[in-house]
């Protein structure tokens, strides 16, 4: 079909200037990976088909995008060039009918609606090509594309092979392309690598090409990661569009500058995000929250109209109305049901709270299960790991530990037992009762320490 979609992502570069052993597309920007940030502008798109050229720790890459749908890889053996990487693709497109997009895996700030102008170009005009261009105020070390007044390119010059006349010219190649395949392939079978670095370049196809045409779009946009300042550059970009989408959408933002979010994060109006928080991975914040100062959510769902202060949630679920913090610790698929109080210096791992329970403060519930109405006090805690294995604890309806209660694992406690503080309970109770394990108390009247009865001696 003519109007059908290929998308190439270049993918294949080790990126030295990182200093890292990891492919510099697996670093990370604003929770997602360099790659996926370049994925994720063409989501709304339906490409046909969907290539990641791969190369250097292709095996690494491959599995960071195992997820994508329909994501199909090529593997670039050595690293000879854009040219080069885009001559992959040519057995995995045989047949193919339509348009290639060209992106780079390490320009991850490109917006899906600057794409989606580029190809609306592209096709509107009946291009065999058109390139993405930045008009920057700095141009220096970048090629230069020379138009016509209707953006008809009719050169494109290296920085290094300019005259000073030519390096006036600001507008800049940002390497993103969209090609006629059919067209593209009259040519790139056959490009060379006379030039410097041996090196097959994708530029080299534009002067056999007709029509190309070049758009421009802000040079933010079109900024390469090559090392940690960079990276760093492009975060700050990311948040402020993030933040500025939020606050638009009904969200506020205290002292917008000292918090970060993921976009991959969904936050509903009317919520307030308080200085220092951190919201990360899939996390959701449901209507009427409060979240911070000094929290961090990572991966977890926060419900409704929950108040959650200097504390740290991740890999869980708060539901509606919950009070936590300051300094909860909420964590490992731990999942809180509605309007509970979770306190001071009180973590919870891979467990259940049943709805209107209370754990004020200084406690640990871990492999647990409380149903609804529990007060835990002060200083209760499970023993629930034995030094091999894990084992639950079961707390039913309406039951309450004292303070300093140690509950030791494998246990199961009825609904409505109190439990007397100072106790360590190891066996089941049965519903209705009192518990309790003390020794006896034993006072003796005018007792006093050694040390103070030798001193007193004559």
């Amino acid at each position: 079909m003519a109007d059908s979609l290929a998308i190439a992502i270049l993918a294949a570069g080790k990126g030295t200037r990182m200093r890292s052993s990891l492919p510099k597309v697996l670093h990370r920007l604003s929770g997602l990976t360099l790659v996926e940030n370049v994925l994720a502008s063409t989501a709304g798109m339906n490409p046909t088909r969907k290539l990641a050229i791969v190369g250097y720790e292709a095996a690494q890459v491959k599995d960071a995008l195992a997820h994508v749908e329909g994501i199909e890889f090529v593997e670039q053996t050595e690293q000879l060039g854009t040219g080069h990487a885009v001559q992959q693709v040519i057995p995995a497109l045989e047949g193919f009918e339509g348009n290639l997009l060209v992106l780079n895996g390490d320009v991850p700030l490109l917006k899906p609606e600057t794409i989606e102008s580029m190809l609306k170009t592209h096709t509107d005009n009946g291009n065999a090509a058109t390139i993405l261009t930045a008009q920057m105020d700095d141009p220096t070390g970048y090629g230069r594309v020379f138009c016509d007044e209707n953006l008809i390119v009719q050169e494109i010059i290296e920085h290094r092979d300019c005259t000073e006349a030519q390096r006036k010219n600001n507008r800049t190649n940002a390497g993103i392309y969209c090609f006629n395949w059919s067209a593209l392939m009259t040519i790139l079978p056959h490009l060379k690598s006379d030039n410097d670095q041996n090196e097959y370049y994708l530029t080299d196809v534009i002067k056999d090409l007709s029509p190309v045409m070049a758009m421009d779009t802000s040079p933010a946009e079109v900024a390469g990661i090559n090392n940690r300042k960079q990276l760093s550059e492009a975060e700050a970009v990311m948040q402020r569009r993030i933040k500025d989408a939020l606050m638009l959408s009904g969200v506020t933002l205290i002292n917008a500058e000292s918090i970060t979010i993921d976009s991959t994060v969904t936050v509903e109006p009317d919520v307030i995000i308080e200085p220092q928080t951190n919201l990360r991975g899939n996390s959701v914040i449901k209507a009427g929250c409060r979240i911070g100062p000094g929290a961090l959510v990572e991966n977890s769902t926060i419900g409704e109209n929950t108040l959650l202060v200097h504390s740290m949630v991740t890999d869980s679920a708060i539901a509606a109305g919950g009070r936590i913090g300051p300094f909860a610790h909420i964590r490992g698929q731990a999942q809180v049901a509605e309007n509970c109080r979770i306190g001071n210096f009180v973590e919870i791992k891979k467990s259940t709270i049943g709805a209107n329970s209370n754990m004020a403060h200084l406690s640990y519930l871990g492999d647990a299960e409380l149903g609804a109405q529990v007060n835990v006090g002060a200083g209760t805690i499970t023993a629930n790991y034995d030094g091999k294995y894990k084992h639950k604890t079961v707390l039913g309806d309406r039951v309450k530990t004292g303070a300093n209660t140690t509950l030791v694992a494998p246990i199961t406690i009825g609904e409505d037992v109190t439990i007397a503080a100072g106790s360590t309970l190891t066996k089941d109770v049965a519903p209705d009762c009192l518990a309790l394990t003390r020794s006896p108390q034993k006072t003796i009247p005018g007792w006093k320490p050694r040390y103070i009865r030798e001193d007193s001696q004559p």
